[in-house]
Order: structure tokens, then C-alpha cells, then sequence
């Protein structure tokens, strides 16, 4: 990684006067918020030459620290520099870019917060642009193509899936002129549609497709360039071998799902991209994490409202229901059930993804403590059905998932 000095400037110098920000995941969070204050101030200056260009790299800059940091503010000042941008266009094509990032914004805030509607709006607004200029185009049909494979993974249709694959692969066709990191955001993108697709319908045309475009993140983005987009996409293909290796109870594909995601881990530090790091820690099953780093992803991910946040706080809990459990100590669960119902309390109605992870933590407890105490758990399906529910109405299909995965074990019991 660069240490501040001379050639940590070059790189600033010469990164602002490109549109590929692919040099940003050679930095830290800490320095991609200070350049994004830096610009910022910079574009609030009467001086500025280019202002336009100033507030939308800042703009970019703050919404690439949301996405390592899930920093709500971060996200909020992104738009607030979308908004500066926009006061100084001066082309169609500009008012054009203004819209494209204003929607990439929304789509950071979707995959961090949750909140369909938002994916509505964002699709609503990249669908009435008028573009000049081919990239710009190209920059807009990308951004629809990714906001359309969010929502056809929320709803689980087949046919919205394989429309929304049809789009990612025009898209990705489209965007040779446009900087590589667009490229790798829809091959990623692609590869997680067609993992999900491909293991639910037991469609290998998909599982193939999606295991080439993983093939060729991996091999083009070097650790030492491209750290970050190297990790996304070997997380993502051992969560996709991970998946397999369950349908085929197949323990080799088992391990070498496990031994990408230790590698995913090993391309940066926890400090460089947050988020990311605590991704890759919630990836592997139950068991292959241990407690101290479920609580230290918890403790990384304690932006209100945050999804990774809530994943993490319901694996934290149930791993540590698990140990109580395993050591017979039903006071202990006792003790964690007050705490837990006291989290519940201050989420109401504020915390929605925070109060579905307590409910499950809730279902997680009572059901331990009626093994132990071989007494009959009360509620836990009903628990389990409003985590559900709260989850789906956010968009948020990991948390529904683990819901329904105790609701079928509390069910066999």
C-alpha cells in the first residue's frame, strides 16, 4: 500500500485527470474520505477551473467510502456533491452524467441500507435519459442493467432473471469504451446472478457462464492493482462452490470454498475496506467462524440500519447461543435473552433489520434453552415469521434465509 508522500500525490494528481477510479483500491477508507474532502473543498472554491468535474469525482469519491465504511454521511455528502454537480452542467451529456451517479448512489444506498422503493426510483429516473455522447449511453444502459438484476434476484422470477441477464450481457458488451472498473462491476454482477440462478433452477449453462466471469476478475485484477475486486470475486466463487458442495454433500468442494474464502480475506486489511472484510468473514458457514471475529465484524458494521450490520449481529448471537449452549449454561442464555430483548425494545420501529436480527437471536435463544431444559419453546415461529417478513419488505433475502433455516430446524426437532 502507498505511505503518504511524494508519489502518494503523483497518484492523486494523475488519478483526478482519469475516469477510471480503479487506483482507489490502492488506498485506505481514511485517505479516499480525506481526497473526497479534499475535492469537495476544492469544487466550493470561486477558483476552480473545472467545478463540474471536481464535484462529481468528489461525489464518486464519498460514495466509493459509503461502500467500504457503510458511512450514512458519506453516502449523504455523495449526493450533496451530485447536487453541486448539477448546477454547473452545461451539455446534455453532463446533466446525463449527473443523473447516471445520482443513480449509483441510490444503488450504494440499496445495497447497504436495503429499501426496494429505492431501486424503483433509481430505475425510473436512468430509463428517461437522453445521452449524446455513445459512453455516456453505455454508462446509462450499465447502471439500468445492474439496478434491473437487483430487483429480478429480490422477486426470484425466472423470466425477470434471464431478462435481467440478457441486460448485463449487452451492458458488459457496451462498456468496452468505458473504464474497466464499469466492466468488472457488471461481470460481478453477472457472476452473482448467474451463481443464484444457476444453483436454485440446477442450471449449468449459468454456473458456467458465472464461473468465467469470476475466471476473468481473478485473473485481471491483481493483488498488487486491484485487491479489492480480486477479493469480491474470489468471496463470490466460494460462496457459489460453497452452495454446490451443500446441493452435492460433496466435502472436497467444501474445503476448497473455504480455502477462497481465506484467500478473499488475505488481499487487504480489515482498516483498508471494512465492509468488505466483514463480507468475507460472514460468507463461510456457522461453524468456520469464530466468535471473536463475528463480534469483531459486528463491531465494524454498527452503522444504524446497516444490512451487513444486522447480518453480522445475528451470527454474533447465534454463535454465541451455540457456545452457551455447548457448555450447558442456561443462566448464561438466560443473561444473553435479557440483553437481547432489551436491543429489541430500543429497535422498534427505528431498526428494522436490527430488530429481524434480534427476533431470530430471540428463536436462536428460546430454542436452546428448551434443549437444555427440555421444556417446549414458545413463539419461536412466530419470531421467525415477523424477522421474515420485516426482512423481505427491506429487500434483504440473507436475513430471510437464515430465518427460514431455523424455522426448518426448529420445525425437525
Amino acid at each position: 500500500m502507498f505511505e503518504f508522500g511524494r508519489d502518494l500525490r503523483k497518484l492523486f494528481e494523475k488519478a483526478r485527470e482519469s475516469d477510471d477510479l480503479g487506483w482507489l483500491e490502492l488506498i485506505g477508507a481514511d485517505l479516499v474520505a480525506t481526497e473526497a474532502q479534499s475535492l469537495t473543498t476544492d469544487g466550493g472554491r470561486v477558483s476552480c477551473a473545472r467545478p463540474f468535474d471536481t464535484w462529481m469525482r468528489a461525489s464518486a469519491l464519498w460514495r466509493e467510502h459509503a461502500r467500504r465504511t457503510g458511512c450514512r454521511t458519506s453516502l449523504d455528502r455523495a449526493a450533496a456533491a451530485a447536487s453541486d454537480a448539477a448546477r454547473h452542467t452545461s451539455t446534455p451529456d453532463q446533466t446525463a452524467a449527473v443523473a447516471i451517479e445520482s443513480g449509483e448512489i441510490h444503488l450504494a444506498r440499496f445495497d447497504l441500507f436495503g429499501g426496494p422503493q429505492t431501486l424503483t426510483a433509481a430505475v425510473s429516473d436512468v430509463q428517461s435519459l437522453t445521452a449524446e455522447r455513445p459512453a455516456t449511453r453505455s454508462a446509462a444502459a450499465a447502471l439500468h442493467a445492474r439496478l434491473t438484476a437487483r430487483r429480478a434476484r429480490l422477486s426470484g422470477e425466472p423470466s425477470a432473471l434471464l431478462d435481467a441477464a440478457a441486460l448485463l450481457d449487452a451492458a458488459l458488451h457496451g462498456a468496452r469504451g468505458l473504464p474497466p472498473t464499469v466492466g468488472d462491476e457488471l461481470r460481478l454482477d453477472r457472476a452473482a446472478l448467474g451463481l443464484e440462478a444457476g444453483v436454485a433452477r440446477r442450471d449449468g449453462r449459468l454456473l458456467d457462464q458465472a464461473g468465467r466471469d469470476l475466471r476473468v476478475l481473478v485473473e485481471s485484477a491483481s493483488p498488487d492493482y486491484r485487491p479489492l475486486t480480486r477479493a469480491r470475486a474470489l468471496a463470490l466463487a466460494g460462496a457459489g462452490l460453497m452452495a454446490l458442495a451443500r446441493l452435492a454433500k460433496n466435502e472436497a468442494a467444501t474445503a476448497q470454498g473455504q480455502a477462497l474464502f481465506a484467500t478473499a480475506a488475505d488481499q487487504f486489511t480489515p482498516d483498508h475496506s471494512p465492509l468488505d472484510w466483514v463480507a468475507v468473514q460472514l460468507a463461510p458457514s456457522d461453524k468456520d467462524t469464530p466468535l471473536a471475529r463475528l463480534s469483531e465484524a459486528e463491531a465494524l458494521s454498527r452503522e444504524p440500519g446497516l444490512i451487513l450490520g444486522a447480518l453480522a449481529r445475528e451470527r454474533r448471537l447465534a454463535a454465541e447461543t451455540a457456545l452457551a449452549e455447548a457448555m450447558g449454561d442456561v443462566e448464561g442464555l438466560t443473561r444473553l435473552e435479557a440483553i437481547v430483548r432489551r436491543g429489541l425494545i430500543v429497535a422498534t420501529g427505528t431498526q428494522p433489520l436490527t430488530w429481524a436480527a434480534d427476533q431470530i437471536g430471540m428463536a436462536h435463544l428460546a430454542l436452546a434453552k428448551g434443549r437444555l431444559t427440555s421444556t417446549e419453546p414458545r413463539a419461536v415461529g412466530m419470531m421467525l415469521a415477523e424477522a421474515m417478513e420485516t426482512a423481505r419488505e427491506w429487500g434483504v433475502p440473507a436475513l430471510m434465509e437464515r430465518a427460514a433455516r431455523l424455522q426448518t430446524q426448529a420445525a425437525a426437532a
